[in-house]
Order: C-alpha cells, then structure tokens, then sequence
C-alpha cells in the first residue's frame, strides 16, 4: 500500500487545535503556552521539520509581536525609561550576557557561539513574566513597575543583540570594519525609523482616525510591520529589529491602542506557529549535549537574574524585601531565547531548548515561591505596644 498523504488544509487545522488543546491545558495548570507549544513542536517533529509554511506562518507572527511591542514605545518615552532603568539594565547585560560569554568559552565554545548562548540566557521572557504578574495579582506590588521596565530596557537591548548576532553569522570573515558595518546597518536602521516616524507618520493622525475602522486599513499596518522587517533581512539584520522599529514609526501616530486592537487576532493566530516551529527543529539523536555546560549556565542563568534584579531594584530605590522579590519573579526565559537559539546549529540548537524549557518551569516555580521566601527572610515586624502614661492603666 502507498503512503497516506494528507491535504495541507487538514493538516494545518489540526495543528491549529492541538495548539488550541496545549494552550487550553497551560491555562488550567498555569503553565505558559510558550513552553508547552515548544514541547508539542518536539514531539511532532519529524516530518513537520523544516516545513516552509509553518516557517513563514511563525515568522509573520513573531515580527507582529515585536511590532507591536515598538508601538508601546515612542521615542521620548524610550529615552525616559532607558535613562531611568539604566543602571540595573547595565547590570543586567553585563552579568547575563557577558559573564554567561565568559563561561561558554571556558567550556571550549568558540566567542560567537558564547555570544549567541549569552544572549540566550540574557533575555527574561516578557510575555510569561507579564502574565504570571497578572494572574498573581502582583501588578499592584512596587516590583512590578521596575521589573516591567527592566523587560522593556531588555526588549530594546535583544534585538540590536539579533541583529549583531544575523550580521556575525552571514558569512564574512570578522574584522573591525565588517563589525563596525554591521553596527552603522543598525544605526541607519534606528536613524530611518526615527526620521519617518517624526516627519511623516507624526502627522497621519486625522488619516489614521478616518480610515481606521475600514477593513483593508489593517493590510497596511501589517504591510509596514512585514516590510520594515523585510528591509532589515535585506542589510543581513534581524527581522526582530525592522518590526520593533516599525512599531516605534506606528506609534507616532499616537493611535497605537486602536492599531494594536486590529493586529492582535492576528499576532495570536501566528505566534504559537514560531514556538511550535521551534520545537519541531530540536531532534535529541544521542540525547542532550553539552550536560555540564547546561547544568552550570541554569544555575548562572537563575544566580544572575536574582542578583539583577534585587540590585537593580536596589538602584532603583525599592526596599531590601521588595528588591529580593523582584529578583525571584524575574529568572523565567522564553520568546527572545526562542528567536536567537533558532539561528544556532543543530547542537547548540538542541542545549539552548533544553536550557529554555528548563529555565521556564524554573523560573514559574520560583515566581510563585517568591512571596513566601522574602516573608521568611523579611518577617513582618510586630506592632510596638502602645505608651502609657503611667498612672493611668487599670488596676
């Protein structure tokens, strides 16, 4: 008998309900989807791997989140944040990029391999950590505001880490000038955006309010999110960057609320394709490599964002308990992680899955373990007894 071949139709609705099934279960248990559609990927890999259309469908959908993450961000309040958070985002880079370099080649792993598992384990997934922040009813807490800026300064910092990381990989030898190329491509990058964002986009306002409510206006937001992606591909940069930065021209508009309620139906139709994606390309074959380096970059990764965050906080003028809080909500990765182990080879690209999906229940675990252990090491301090006034007390 000849083999059963199924219609391309049947086949996507399935993996659309599957991914339906694991999200619906990751809402009940509380457990991120990320994490889980990485897990589905890995168990339907095989003949899924490498499937040009699951490719473009996640693309589409990672480059609509990162869109939609520069709308958030027009440029004077990018500088505001930036300048406010600075401190512990320096410290962040250098303790969780830069120090993680350091042990990747202390392992053997040549500098540009240290620098990809760098920017791995550097980037704290701003998703699982706004929803876990969420459903824990913590966005009252006073961390809450340091470590969303925190995740801001990192979502600003992780694509410029992409596009350095694409421009490294594309096959001309490394000097000082290839470098210094790569970094004018992303400075032109910036500068365009900022540029026709201000003089161009900044005075759409009264178009954006006529036609917003027209249903083709949502194919040409999406076409600028694609394109200006599609632009940073072209100069051999990441499609990350040209979204975010396409979403920083949208959001002079100053429309960005009623853009983004038209986008997101779509973002979160692709987006579990790019994680699902991912984990159909992680094949084990001789089991997980690399197990002393992973062992030692999880309890780094773990170490150097509790030390991050209770410092940075400090910085930022939070009290001991609150700082020591912040810094055991913030270990989780997860979607930056994600897009920068894509670009790795085979094994690195199986170590760096290992290290997200384990460095995700981690990081869960910790987070909800957060509270009970600051109030162990901080107990809340009895009340003083009132003064009284002697002479005046009951005999």
């Amino acid at each position: 008998m000849g083999e059963t071949h199924f219609p391309v139709l049947f086949i996507a609705g399935s993996i659309f309900i599957l991914l339906f099934a694991v999200g619906f279960v990751g809402m009940k248990i509380r457990i991120p989807g990320v994490v889980l559609y990485i897990l589905l990927g890995i168990g339907l890999g095989g003949p899924l791997s490498g499937n040009h259309l699951l490719y473009l469908a996640g693309e589409m959908g990672i480059v609509l989140l990162f869109f939609m993450l520069g709308m958030e961000f027009p440029v004077r309040r990018l500088a505001g944040i930036a300048k406010k958070v600075a401190p512990a985002g320096t410290l962040d880079l250098a303790l969780n990029l830069f120090v993680t370099m350091g042990i990747c080649m202390v392992f053997g792993l040549d500098w540009i391999t240290s620098f990809l598992m760098g920017s791995v384990v550097y980037a704290t997934s701003s998703s699982i950590t706004a929803k876990i922040l969420e459903t824990a009813k913590r966005m009252a807490n006073p961390e809450a505001e340091f470590l969303l800026a925190l995740l801001i300064f990192e979502d600003i910092a992780a694509p410029v880490a992409v596009a350095v990381l694409v421009g490294l990989t594309a096959g001309s030898a490394l000097t000082a000038m290839t470098f210094g190329v790569i970094l004018g491509k992303i400075a032109c990058l910036i500068i365009g955006a900022v540029i026709i964002g201000h003089l161009i986009f900044s005075r759409l306002g009264r178009f954006v309010d006529r036609y917003m409510t027209h249903d083709t206006f949502v194919l040409l937001v999406v076409g600028i999110a694609l394109a200006y992606g599609g632009l940073a591909l072209m100069l051999n940069l990441s499609e990350v960057l040209g979204a975010f930065l396409a979403g920083i021209i949208l959001a002079e508009v100053r429309r960005t609320e009623k853009m983004e309620h038209a986008i997101l139906p779509i973002r979160d139709l692709f987006l579990p394709l790019f994680f699902f994606y991912f984990g159909t390309t992680i094949t084990f074959g001789d089991g997980v490599p690399m197990v002393p380096l992973l062992l030692v970059l999880l309890s780094w990764s773990i170490a150097g964002k509790i030390i991050t965050g209770y410092f940075g906080a400090r910085l930022y003028g939070l009290s001991k308990k609150v700082s020591l809080r912040a810094g055991l909500s913030f270990t989780q990765r997860g979607e930056f992680s994600v897009i920068i182990a894509a670009m790795a080879a085979d094994t690195i690209r199986v170590l760096s899955g290992v290290f997200i999906v384990s460095s995700a229940m981690i990081g869960i675990l910790l987070f909800e373990l957060a509270p009970k252990i600051t109030n162990a090491l901080f107990p809340k301090k009895g009340r003083p007894a009132k003064y009284k006034v002697p002479g005046t007390g009951s005999s």
